[in-house]
């Protein structure tokens, strides 16, 4: 099957801007772009999928083209309750390189900054040049502006719609783009490009989106613990995205599989009646992790993040490095410490236990490992030089709740 068809079968395709682009799409040929504003330093898994479709088209001989908005970051694209804090011209430049570096060593992609050729345009070429060809009835139909009318919409955000066509438009004439792909919640800002270019040309742009990616609920997929999954391995480490995968709802893990990975139809279904017939052995699961951990960080990370996982829940974490364990643990209680203790202080000083007394019970009941090593002395001293990298010592209650103590 056709590229077209291959996106048609993953669900990766929403809306498109005309009919042709079925046929466009499979012959190839076609420069296109996708663009993300600078609201951090790092992508997340959220913008992950959106991203592979870019890489799908670059193997169907398309041109892709990464639009970082170093202009229109520091406007803001409209949220659908409120208005977004503005972020200095220092941030938004520091997110544009940590992106541009992110992207071009994952994706391969050529970068662009829109505040290139924002800079330099004066109010009254922006009105005569832009706004002119922008009908305000036209612009409040758009969705989500409308969703904003009852809460109040300010005009700097009124104004992201024409910047965001004014992209389409700028990179239609200095570098031959003639698609945009994005994620469906931006479709009124595609067609608005679309427009701007005929209207000031009588040339055809074409658009196309992809549905989001959602949990069961109809949230966004992306957030474990109300934190991020990023792309950068310093905020979110192998060992979190593997875990983080390894417990994706089950009823989803194979719309996640068709989104965000390479692997083909034929695969995909085998996994899925895996899903079906033997849920417990999380193959759909464990494939997911693989591949999207090993094309983001190697097949090293990945190891790495399946050994972690086992030493976890076997229990023998004696050798584990520093660094394994502070992304191990990263979300577990933790207290930090200047001075060496004994082992029944020290579980009541990171919550392990409420009271010496109960402490005492833990040790002498052999429910108590430290760093690995089961402690049934009460004398035992928790010290820095023992910990992990003189930094970290993890003490583990019971079977499955874990403490650490930072050694200052």
């Amino acid at each position: 099957m056709g590229i077209y068809e291959e996106l048609e079968w993953r669900g990766l395709i929403k809306d498109v801007s005309s009919p042709e682009l079925r046929e466009k799409l499979n012959k190839g040929g076609m420069t296109f772009y996708i663009g993300t504003d600078p609201t951090g330093d790092s992508l997340h898994i959220g913008h992950f999928s959106s991203f592979l479709i870019s890489k799908r088209l670059k193997e169907a001989g398309h041109n892709p083209i990464l639009l970082v908005g170093g202009g229109t970051g520091l406007i803001g694209d409209p949220k659908p309750t409120a208005e977004r804090p503005m972020i200095t011209y220092e941030q938004v430049q520091h997110n544009f390189e940590c992106l541009k570096k992110q992207a071009s060593d994952i994706f391969g992609f050529e970068v662009v900054n829109n505040y290139d050729w924002y800079k330099d345009m004066n109010f009254i070429d922006f009105l005569r040049d832009y706004g002119k060809y922008f009908n305000v009835n036209y612009m409040l139909n758009k969705e989500i502006i409308k969703s904003r009318l009852d809460e109040g919409i300010t005009y700097a955000e009124f104004s992201y719609m024409i910047m965001q066509a004014m992209d389409f438009f700028v990179l239609h004439q200095t570098r031959g783009v003639d698609m945009q792909v994005a994620g469906q919640d931006q479709w009124g800002n595609i067609t608005a490009g679309i427009e701007l270019t005929r209207k000031k040309t009588g040339e055809e742009l074409y658009g196309m989106t992809m549905p989001l990616l959602t949990k069961s609920d109809g949230t966004k997929f992306g957030k474990s613990e109300g934190k991020a999954i990023w792309l950068d391995r310093e905020k979110t480490s192998p060992y979190e995205m593997y875990q983080f995968f390894l417990n994706s709802e089950d009823e989803k893990v194979i719309d996640y599989l068709k989104f965000l990975t390479f692997l083909d139809k034929d695969e995909i279904m085998r996994l899925e009646q895996s899903n079906k017939e033997e849920p417990h052995k999380r193959e759909a699961h464990k494939a997911l992790a693989r591949e999207v951990i090993t094309f983001l960080h190697g097949a090293d990370a990945y190891d790495e993040a399946v050994n972690i996982s086992k030493m976890l829940f076997s229990g023998e974490i004696a050798n584990l490095t520093y660094e394994q364990v502070k992304s191990c643990f990263a979300s577990v209680p933790s207290v930090e410490v200047d001075e060496d203790m004994q082992i029944l202080n020290a579980l009541v000083k990171c919550g392990a236990a409420s009271s010496n007394r109960e402490a005492r019970q833990f040790v002498k009941g052999g429910s108590v490992l430290v760093n690995g090593q089961k402690v049934t002395d009460e004398k035992f001293v928790v010290s820095k030089a023992n910990a992990y990298g003189n930094k970290a010592t993890v003490i583990r209650r019971g079977k499955k709740k874990y403490f650490v103590i930072n050694h200052k």
